[in-house]
C-alpha cells in the first residue's frame, strides 16, 4: 500500500446529527482507508457505524468535516455519481435488490456506466462464477434464499471493479462455506488494490480478511489500529479473537497472521519439532 497517494476514502472530522436528535450520530470522525486495504468499523449498535458507510456513498452528506472519495469531497455529489468509484453493500439485501433476474440486478450498474454489451456480459458472467451464481443467473432474486440475495447484492457492488468497497454485515446469515467464500472474495479485491471498508460484528472475517479496525463508540473513533491491537481488548462493540486465533496467542505460536491456515502450519510444524502442541 503507497501510504504517499490520495486514499480512496478519508474522513476528515465528520459529524451528521439526525433531525432534532440531541446527540450526532458521528461526532468528529477521522481515518483513512487507502488502496488495498482493509479496515473493519467496528462498535456497538447505534454507535455510528451504518451511518459512516451511509455518508461514505453520499446517501447522507455530513452536518461539518469532509468525507472525499479518491480526493473529491462528495459534497453535493449523490450516490449515482459515485457509481463508477465505490460499490455499497446493504446490511438488508432486499433495499438495493429490484430487477427480475439476477444477471439483469448485477448487469443494472455496468449498463447505467455506459459499458458495451460485450463487456457487461463478460463481467457479469465472471462475477457469477466467482461466487457460485451462474447456475441462478435467470432467477428472481426473491426466489432465492435470504443467504444468496446477499451473495447476488456482492456481485451487484463488486461487479464494475469499483476502487472502493462499502460493506454493511457482508457475511450476516451465511454458513461457514459462504462465509469463506466471501471472505476469498474481498480479498482478492484486496489483493488488486481495492479498498474496503466493512461494518461487522464477524470477528473471523476480521481476521481473515481485513487488516485494520476502527472502533466507534457513541459516535466518536475510540481506537484506530491493526486488527491485533483491536480484538480481544475489552472495547465496546469489538469482538473478541475467534477461537483458534485465541489458541495461538495462549501457546505463543510463531505465525505471519492470526489467520486460521498460518495457525494450522504453526501448530503442524510444532508437532514435527517433536514437541506437543501445548508445551
Amino acid at each position: 500500500m503507497d501510504l504517499t497517494a490520495t486514499p480512496p476514502l478519508r474522513f476528515r472530522d465528520v459529524s451528521l446529527t439526525y433531525g432534532a436528535a440531541e446527540r450526532p450520530a458521528l461526532d468528529g470522525v477521522s481515518f483513512d482507508v487507502g488502496a488495498g486495504e482493509g479496515v473493519a468499523l467496528l462498535g456497538a449498535n447505534g454507535a455510528g457505524k451504518t451511518t459512516g458507510l451511509r455518508l461514505a456513498m453520499a446517501l447522507l452528506q455530513p452536518s461539518a468535516g469532509t468525507v472525499a472519495i479518491g480526493g473529491r469531497s462528495t459534497a453535493r455529489l449523490g450516490p449515482e455519481d459515485l457509481a463508477g468509484r465505490a460499490g455499497y453493500l446493504f446490511q438488508r439485501p432486499e433495499d438495493q435488490l429490484f430487477e427480475r433476474t439476477v444477471r439483469r440486478e448485477v448487469a443494472f450498474g455496468p449498463r447505467q456506466l455506459g459499458w458495451d454489451g460485450g463487456r457487461v456480459d463478460a463481467s457479469v458472467d465472471r462475477v457469477l462464477a466467482e461466487l457460485g451464481l451462474s447456475g441462478a443467473a435467470d432467477t428472481h432474486p426473491y426466489d432465492l434464499p435470504s443467504p444468496l440475495r446477499r451473495l447476488v447484492a456482492l456481485a451487484a457492488a463488486t461487479v464494475a471493479e469499483p476502487e472502493l468497497l462499502l460493506l454493511d454485515e457482508p457475511t450476516a446469515g451465511l454458513d461457514r462455506p459462504t462465509r469463506a467464500l466471501v471472505r476469498d472474495v474481498i480479498r482478492a479485491r484486496l489483493s488488486a488494490g481495492v479498498a474496503v471498508l466493512a461494518v461487522t460484528h464477524d470477528a473471523e472475517f476480521v481476521v481473515e480478511a481485513l487488516h485494520r479496525a476502527v472502533v466507534l463508540e457513541g459516535g466518536r473513533v475510540v481506537a484506530a489500529a491493526p486488527v491485533a491491537a483491536v480484538l480481544g481488548a475489552g472495547m465496546a462493540g469489538a469482538p473478541a479473537w475467534p477461537p483458534y486465533a485465541e489458541v495461538a496467542l495462549g501457546l505463543a505460536l510463531r505465525t505471519p497472521s492470526l489467520r486460521m491456515a498460518d495457525v494450522a502450519v504453526a501448530l503442524s510444524e510444532r508437532c514435527r519439532a517433536g514437541s506437543s502442541p501445548l508445551s
